[in-house]
């Protein structure tokens, strides 16, 4: 594994802790005090039992999680700039924010522009402990930008560009679109199955199951908090 590759998941382990951090509230707040007193209505997750079936987590954790949330980010939200302000922490050699706009659009279910408590537990389930489906078929939605249950060669290639941008100086010499373009081909080619110019759920789940090294990358946060 190149010592880039090594450098983009080792700040991603840190983002995800981040994010775990932010929703247990261990993130120190400068304005703790002035949002404690705050007249802003505070937020209220949905039934627990229906969070903790739909989740890897247990109802204690659930609790705990939505305390810490709760001091952190007591209007129930975090918006695309925010976390696109987070994810910038972690990649300040590059331009983060196209790729920081793909996840959060990823991790915006209900595409109202803001992410809520139920959200964020939910993706960090499949991504810590989730299983190996459950962590693909999060992986086939963050490509799927538009949403309509395939990939296109277009969204492939927009999600590479994103990932090279935000490693930004770390990259040398940097990479030109046709060769980004040709890396798009290349995967088409294992996925693209029926050769119908898309992949669909199906044909990434079944590609991805025969490569090991993607199976291997599935366990990056296995570990991570």
């Amino acid at each position: 594994m190149s010592s880039r590759r090594r450098r983009c998941k080792r700040q991603l382990i840190k983002f995800t802790q981040h994010i775990a951090r932010l929703i247990t509230g261990t993130l120190s707040s400068d304005n703790e005090d002035e949002e404690q007193e705050s007249t802003t209505l505070r937020y209220h997750p949905e039934n627990l039992e229906q969070l903790q079936s739909q989740t890897h987590f247990s109802r204690q954790e659930l609790q705990l999680l939505y305390r810490g949330f709760k001091n952190d980010c007591p209007s129930g939200v975090v918006n695309e700039d925010t976390f696109k302000n987070i994810y910038a922490l972690f990649f300040p050699l590059g331009d983060s924010s196209k790729y920081a706009q793909f996840l959060f659009n990823a991790f915006d279910k209900d595409k109202n522009g803001s992410l809520s408590f139920e959200e964020l537990v939910c993706d960090l389930s499949v991504l810590l402990r989730g299983t190996t489906e459950e962590k693909l078929n999060w992986a086939f939605n963050l490509y799927d930008i538009n949403k309509d249950g395939q990939i296109t060669k277009e969204e492939m290639l927009d999600i590479l560009k994103s990932i090279y941008d935000l490693m930004g100086k770390s990259i040398h010499p940097r990479l030109k679109e046709e060769a980004l373009r040709q890396h798009v081909r290349m995967f088409f080619q294992k996925m693209d199955i029926n050769q119908d110019g898309v992949v669909t759920i199906d044909e990434f789940i079944d590609c991805c199951q025969k490569d090991e090294n993607i199976m291997q990358s599935l366990k990056i946060f296995d570990n991570a908090v």
